[in-house]
């Protein structure tokens, strides 16, 4: 019976990983987090309540608990990041302060107490990397310029990264996941309006909810590989099962590559798709693609990658796991999920 700490356990993957825990696993889930919107049905569940241990609070203030948390659990997963690109270019310190600064102690807590540390990496650290396929163990780290302050995020996860390894070096049981662009229900709020302010799919659907226009930002002909959220979840669990230390000390790539799209394909996807839902379709009838340049919606610190494919050899291999959800499956279970919230995000155009 493990009992794994989730910091961030409200956050996207938190809460669908929390979830997992408790209906498969007899495992305890230790949660910390400054909100509970996307976990109220977990805290409610009257069958959970005994497995699911909530204490609202920040990982930059109550230090104290989180290391009392790490030294009393056998998984340490630090969610806590931001990971919006817009804030990149506007508030790069902030991503460094939280992203960086505020998980070192984590990282240094699981070392001293010698802990599982389960860290998101992610997909940005390749950068612009040339490769036809993003090789955790070889592939090559490229990012822009100091004056594109986009590649903050890239890079403070970067040296998070190269300090956990260097841990590991020193003994640390660590596991590095790079997910490349999970999506889901609770990706961000479709309720948010304003462009930049969250991810591209969930972007996308407020647009199609509401009847706006969808911007293409420099045409969208930048891809990026999909990935259904209860794919990353399984390779996940599999992870922190960690069955005969497989998962000790590696660093895998969590994505999709057969669900590879352009930004705008991902669009006409969503259009068509909206239409075969009442709730959506009066909504659909009324977008328009317009096109925009990345310095028109982002600000002129953006940079952009062209194509981001996983490499997931060793992911499939030594953790005996595959992707298996279809970009029209994964499209359709987002759909799926907002039909009851379409009337809330419609008033925001007022």
């Amino acid at each position: 019976m493990k009992k794994v700490l989730i910091l961030g356990v409200n956050g996207f993957i938190g809460h669908h990983l929390s979830k997992r825990i408790l209906e498969t696993t007899d495992w305890h889930v230790y949660g910390m987090d400054m909100n509970t919107d996307r976990i109220t049905d977990l805290l409610e569940n009257e069958s959970y309540k005994s497995r699911m241990h909530f204490f609202e609070g920040d990982i930059t203030i109550n230090k104290e608990w989180v290391e009392y948390h790490v030294k009393k659990c056998d998984v340490i997963l630090p969610l806590v990041a931001i990971a919006t690109p817009s804030t990149y270019v506007k508030a790069p310190l902030r991503v460094f302060e939280l992203d960086f600064e505020a998980n070192l102690p984590i990282v240094r807590s699981a070392a001293k107490y010698g802990k599982h540390l389960v860290f998101p990496s992610t997909s940005e650290v390749y950068g612009m990397c040339h490769d036809e396929e993003f090789d955790p163990e070889n592939s090559e780290l490229i990012c822009g310029p100091i004056n594109k302050p986009r590649w903050i995020y890239s890079n403070a996860k970067q040296l998070m990264d190269r300090v956990i390894w260097g841990y590991g070096m020193e003994g640390l049981n660590f596991t590095l996941f790079r997910p490349f662009n999970w999506i889901g229900a609770g990706l961000d709020s479709i309720h948010t309006p304003k462009e930049g302010s969250s991810r591209v799919v969930t972007q996308f659907f407020g647009h199609i909810v509401r009847g706006e226009n969808i911007s293409l930002v420099d045409g969208g002909a930048q891809k990026r590989a999909f990935t259904d959220i209860d794919d990353g979840i399984d390779a996940l669990m599999k992870i922190i099962e960690n069955k005969n230390g497989a998962a000790t000390g590696k660093i895998y790539n969590i994505g999709n590559p057969v669900n590879n799209f352009s930004i705008r394909e991902l669009a006409a996807m969503m259009l068509e798709l909206a239409p075969q839902y009442p709730e959506y379709a009066e909504g659909a009838a009324k977008v328009q693609i317009v096109e925009t340049t990345s310095g028109a919606y982002y600000g002129a610190g953006y940079q952009d990658v062209q194509n981001r494919v996983p490499k997931i050899t060793n992911t499939c291999e030594e953790l005996g796991w595959k992707p298996t959800t279809t970009m029209a499956e994964a499209l359709k279970k987002i759909f799926d999920a907002y039909r009851g919230q379409v009337a809330e995000a419609q008033k925001l155009m007022d």
